[in-house]
């Protein structure tokens, strides 16, 4: 919880640095995730699932150059099927990206964004996998990750906002660990995988 009160008090320093002419909204933003995990090596199978993400957003716009920043700390749910498991990554993942828009007349417009994002892990952090032949296998969530947002999309009549991000992750966000079984005990570590997941993102958020 620290971490998370430490990035939101960043993310208030930054908006609150806007200039004062600077157009501020509020709102709400909800969305699906397309999630992929990749492996270093092919111990257990993947396969994209899908999640989603919701919360509240701020928009601090200058209507004079396009210029823009948003801000919003969403609930975030990742799934995927690791072999016959489904694990479940839940974060709240503060994003804060930079914002360019182009008019396209009164009622609409174009925007491109880019930024960093902080996640902080709210569920569960480790899970058991299914063993295969001799192997048994844990895979353990980080607490936190770090990522980058680049997207697009459409706003409408000044309140409306249509868009998609890829989410790319630095950095690992989470670890399997495979082991040799025996009909004792676990005899020694196999190997460590790390993991990153990476996500197509496609939301809607209303500004009032």
């Amino acid at each position: 919880m620290k971490k998370i009160f430490n990035v939101l008090l960043l993310s208030v320093a930054l908006c609150a640095a806007a200039p004062s002419q600077a157009q501020v909204k509020f709102g709400v933003k909800g969305g699906l995730n397309v999630t992929e995990m990749s492996f270093s090596s092919s111990v257990i199978d993947k396969s994209n699932q899908t999640g989603f993400f919701v919360g509240p957003t701020v928009k601090f716009t200058l209507p004079l150059v396009g210029l823009g920043i948003d801000v919003a700390a969403l609930y975030d749910q990742r799934d995927a099927k690791l072999n016959d498991d489904k694990i479940s990554q839940k974060n709240v993942n503060i994003p804060i990206n930079a914002r360019y828009s182009i008019g396209l007349g009164s009622l609409a417009s174009i925007y491109f964004a880019a930024g960093p994002q902080f996640g902080f892990n709210v569920g569960s952090k480790s899970y058991t996998l299914s063993n295969v032949g001799q192997i048994s296998s844990d895979f353990k969530f980080k607490d936190s990750n770090f990522s980058v947002n680049l997207g697009a999309g459409l706003s409408l009549a000044n309140h409306l906002e249509l868009g998609f991000t890829y989410n790319i992750a630095c950095g690992k966000t989470g670890e399997v660990n495979a082991w040799k079984a025996t009909t004792s005990a676990v005899e020694q570590v196999i190997n460590s995988e790390s993991t990153r997941t990476n996500a197509w993102q496609i939301h809607a958020a209303y500004y009032f």
